[in-house]
């Protein structure tokens, strides 16, 4: 019978776990606990014990141990684990949403989502793993064979976010095991639960002891000991732009390999010819999911001269009509920021909007619902003078700005340091090659929002980030070629 004092609720109530995961046990901690509160309410979720450093060289050294066997494993075997931990997330969807939500905010409709999204990348890698493919070289000289072999790289260590604390782990993790590697996972300290929720059917899925491991506790100090311990040949890291130079820095001493999925500055580009209604519906897909907290999220949106009072009407509009709330309740569109740092940073680019001459269309304060609850706001005349033309933001803000021409609409969606995602809406059909590879960034979306598949490339450019994630270019990350000379045949 559940307790009806229990936050959580859960109809397995043995997903919700407060230990780190290390070796195939679940281990008492030597650090000091962490408070885990819902940014909704600001009520307490309980603790969760964390590692010292020094302990957290264990699981590095756990998942040391358990490489040989779980490298030498048949494909088809690591695949078969692979597959077990999908349908067994799939089984318990409905409480590691409810888990995601209470401890990260989002709508529990849009949490559901990203659990079963992250699970897609569980089979899909299952599947790769069948064809991880050597090559067999015509060699150069008569009396030789000249093979190539793709083994995995070693032991990975996976540093992931708050605002996707299910998706970005299994993007990490499932391509690393399906490989050969083994994982130390360190995920955000506001969303542990997450993270232990899906050790916990790891550990059901039989994948061996040492395998996989989620560790918690201090992030710069896991850092540094990820990028110092010799064992460690890969690091995978989602997060801000400045962490992740911290860590290439850092790796570099090493010569580790690196993954980095970093911030972003996404431009929404309408031309003329769009098919209005279809922009605004993705406009607002795109900038509101999850509260704006998402690296894809748009943050500068520009319209053409002919259609910028009646998009910037109707959008603001529907912005406005989004009902913020806690995410548990279904009517909820928008939930809380996930901190008051967050609350702190969007009410600053408000005003730093306000001082700079940008007008507020709607909303533009904290919700009357109080908390760390943002209006969904719209802002106009915001220049490359303002921070929020400049930074990324992280938050249910947005400005909208004219364009005359193709040629100008390039340069201002351009005009930014980061890479990782952009939109733009058109019926044209060479505008869209020639604005597709104008546009610098990693990803392009035309006529839709949806920007993430588990069979897609994913990542950025510029200071968005090293390689990419997803598709059957997401196991390479996780390889390293071995070239076998054979003579005196």
């Amino acid at each position: 019978m559940t307790d009806i004092n229990d936050p959580f609720a859960l109809q397995d109530p043995l997903l919700l776990r407060r230990q780190p995961w290390v070796n195939g046990q679940w281990l008492t901690g030597d650090g000091p606990p962490l408070s885990v509160t819902n940014p909704a309410t600001g009520a307490s979720l309980g603790e969760v014990e964390t590692l010292t450093a020094a302990a957290a060289e264990h699981a590095i050294d756990s998942a040391e141990a358990a490489l040989p066997a779980w490298k030498a494993l048949p494909a088809r075997e690591r695949a078969a684990r692979l597959e077990r931990w999908h349908a067994l997330i799939l089984q318990h969807s409905d409480d590691l949403a409810r888990i995601m939500t209470l401890e990260q905010g989002k709508p529990l409709a849009e949490a559901r989502g990203e659990v079963l999204f992250g699970a897609t990348f569980a089979k899909w890698f299952a599947e790769e793993a069948r064809r991880i493919y050597g090559e067999i070289i015509p060699p150069p000289r008569r009396g030789q064979r000249l093979l190539v072999f793709r083994e995995a790289i070693g032991v990975c260590a996976a540093i992931t976010p708050w605002n996707f604390p299910s998706a970005m782990i299994m993007r990490k993790a499932a391509p690393a095991l399906a490989a050969g590697c083994t994982v130390v996972l360190k995920p955000a300290e506001a969303t542990p639960f997450s993270a232990l929720a899906l050790a916990e059917l790891a550990r059901r899925a039989a994948i061996a002891p040492g395998v996989f491991n989620v560790i918690l506790g201090d992030p710069p100090a896991i850092g540094k000991t990820f990028a110092a311990h010799p064992a460690i040949r890969k690091i995978s890291f989602t997060g801000s732009t400045r962490t992740g130079r911290l860590l290439l820095a850092r790796a570099a001493e090493q010569v580790q390999k690196i993954t980095l999925e970093l911030g972003g500055n996404a431009p929404f580009i309408v031309f003329e010819d769009a098919d209005l209604d279809d922009a605004i519906d993705g406009a607002v897909t795109a900038k509101f999911g999850n509260a704006g907290q998402i690296c894809t999220a748009v943050n500068r949106i520009f319209v053409h001269e002919t259609l910028f009072a009646r998009f910037t009407e109707r959008f603001a509009a529907r912005a406005a009509a989004l009902r913020v709330g806690n995410g548990l309740d279904p009517d909820t569109d928008i939930g809380p920021l996930n901190n008051s740092a967050a609350l702190s940073r969007i009410t600053g680019l408000v005003a730093d909007a306000r001082a700079n001459g940008a007008k507020i269309v709607t909303g533009g304060q904290p919700h009357k619902l109080g908390g760390l609850f943002f209006e969904p706001t719209v802002i106009t005349q915001a220049g490359p003078q303002t921070r929020i033309w400049r930074e990324e933001i992280f938050g249910p803000l947005v400005t909208i700005q004219p364009f005359r021409d193709d040629a100008e609409a390039l340069k201002q969606a351009n005009a930014t340091e980061y890479g990782l995602a952009s939109y733009f809406y058109t019926r044209d059909f060479a505008r869209l090659f020639r604005i597709a590879e104008g546009l610098q960034f990693g990803m392009v979306a035309v006529n839709t929002p949806i920007i993430t598949s588990e069979s897609a490339p994913f990542g950025g450019t510029k200071v968005s980030g090293i390689g990419r994630e997803g598709s059957r270019h997401g196991i390479e990350n996780y390889l390293e070629l071995k070239t076998v000379w054979i003579g005196g045949i």
